[in-house]
């Protein structure tokens, strides 16, 4: 490969798992660089569905190692869950292929009740809608120097004195909507202590060493660029660089030997949450994309909002991320449609000023109207093609227009949810 990135390039759930999924085939290593078990998403092999939220996918494979990078936030309750579940499944090597990195931050069942009292001092359209699982939370003690880091986990004395530091510090601050039972915590870490240590490891060594030695190394990103915390649609983003940037530092990364860096897009546009969503449609279109493509979160069951895709948010992507292929994935859910629209601009309502570009201000972004093209559907099924140049017309005139307005090629195109659906060009 020998590195290859896989990163999110809408709102997330755009499909990242299952491209990792046939990429970790041949990888003999891979890693995830940032965000935490709010992450989800599920993979499909063997006729077996495997629900990945804080684990890395290469897990399947049994030859491939998999790293839990420095610039994640690890839950160790839902660490060894996620094992367990796995090995449930018939996957009994994945104890012997999985490492943490000792600089990873700690996600704490305090950083979910932090979560939980701050969304519930925030009133209507003004709340994140966050996971609850306290990713928020977790960077903000980590960006404020408090946080509890993987390799203090085995300091008891340090680690029993940092949580009910934090613990009395988020009472005084929340009072009664602060609901958290410290020493439970502290209780359930003497058991983790006691399994964790074959699991951490030196995580800047140990990608230094696989990257000198020309392994394979594939990069699976979690969330997506518009979730990144500083190029996202702020403040309704998540709490960590969700983009390249922050898979080269999440995992100290020697970019000299990166050599593909693939944005994952749906061929429609979804969200969870709160915040803008330009191209959302609270029609019948919306509901039918809803239900077709079963948008709900793996993580959390909620419904995603949906819409068409926006091409304005691809190329807004593409410039922070600087993506060498696209992913176009579930293109099969927009078979029944008669006409399929595609976002190309905004147009501001007063002076019918045309803005190719996504703006950072949230207020002058809800102001805009969208500018769409509208595309004839194919209206028959596509699951079971195998090549691009089988698709309908109209679905090939879809993609086209796609690569052309971005200037990215497709280079995978998602036609179901089975590993072997999707199409390679």
């Amino acid at each position: 490969m020998p590195t290859t990135i896989i990163l999110g390039a809408q709102w997330g759930d755009e499909g990242k798992g299952k491209l990792s999924d046939i990429l970790c085939q041949k990888a003999q290593i891979c890693a995830r660089a940032a965000g935490g078990h709010n992450a989800g998403h599920s993979v499909v092999a063997n006729g077996v569905s495997y629900d990945f939220h804080l684990l890395p996918s290469g897990l399947i494979n049994a030859n491939c190692e998999n790293l839990i990078g420095s610039g994640v936030v690890v839950n160790v309750e839902a660490f060894f869950r996620e094992l367990n579940a796995l090995e449930e499944k018939g996957l009994k090597h994945v104890r012997e292929k999985i490492l943490i990195s000792d600089r990873a931050h700690v996600n704490l069942t305090l950083h979910a009740a932090v979560d939980r009292a701050e969304e519930a001092q925030l009133e209507g359209n003004k709340k994140i809608g966050t996971t609850g699982r306290g990713i928020g939370p977790s960077y903000a003690t980590k960006a404020s120097r408090k946080g509890v880091r993987i390799h203090e986990i085995f300091k008891e004395d340090v680690f029993d004195r940092k949580l009910r530091t934090l613990a009395e510090g988020y009472k005084k601050q929340f009072g009664d909507l602060f609901e958290y039972d410290v020493e439970e915590e502290i209780s359930r870490f003497r058991e983790y202590r006691k399994l964790l240590p074959r699991f951490v490891c030196d995580g800047p060594n140990f990608i230094d060493q696989a990257q000198k030695s020309g392994r394979d190394l594939l990069v699976e990103g979690a969330n997506a660029l518009m979730l990144d915390i500083d190029y996202g649609t702020y403040p309704y983003v998540t709490s960590s660089n969700t983009g390249f940037g922050g898979a080269v530092t999440g995992l100290a990364l020697d970019y000299k030997q990166i050599k593909e860096v693939i944005g994952v897009v749906k061929a429609y546009t979804t969200r969870v949450g709160g915040g803008p969503f330009k191209t959302e449609d609270l029609g019948e279109a919306g509901t039918k994309l809803q239900e077709i493509g079963r948008e709900w979160g793996v993580s959390t069951g909620r419904r995603r909002r949906c819409g068409w895709l926006d091409l304005v948010v691809l190329k807004y992507s593409q410039l922070i991320n600087n993506y060498t292929s696209w992913n176009l994935t579930k293109l099969d859910i927009l078979d029944s449609f008669p006409t399929i629209k595609v976002a190309v601009a905004y147009k501001d309502k007063e002076t019918g000023e045309i803005l190719e570009h996504f703006p950072a201000d949230l207020d002058y972004l809800d102001s805009l109207d969208v500018v769409y093209k509208e595309f004839e559907g194919w209206q028959t099924p596509i699951t079971a093609v195998k090549t691009f140049d089988a698709l309908p017309a109209q679905a090939k005139a879809y993609v086209k227009f796609i690569e052309e307005f971005t200037g990215i090629p497709v280079k995978w195109i998602g036609t179901g949810p089975a590993r072997d659906d999707m199409i390679y060009l």
